[in-house]
């Protein structure tokens, strides 16, 4: 299931907050060698809380139009499936 709708408008990432530029950068660097992405993880990484990044990825995934951003899984948390 994507969290990008068909039909939608793509949200320019210069209209993104501090945080969804951080989660979109992150993203980015780290896509090209890993596919899937725990919430948590990202938070810890990044210094934020699993809800703040879970919360925040639906606005990513618009804005971030060379990737894919698909919500993958649930166990021990959400896990994020990111293709470019």
């Amino acid at each position: 299931m994507s969290t990008t709708q068909p039909g939608t408008a793509t949200m320019e990432p210069g209209r993104l907050s501090e945080k969804q530029r951080r989660i979109l950068a992150y993203l980015r660097e780290h896509a090209d060698d890993r596919t899937y992405f725990k919430s948590r993880l990202i938070a810890d990484d990044l210094g934020l809380s699993a809800k703040e990044v879970g919360a925040n990825m639906g606005a990513v995934a618009d804005a971030a139009t060379e990737l894919e951003v698909e919500k993958w899984g649930y166990s021990s948390g959400t896990t994020w499936m990111v293709t470019g």
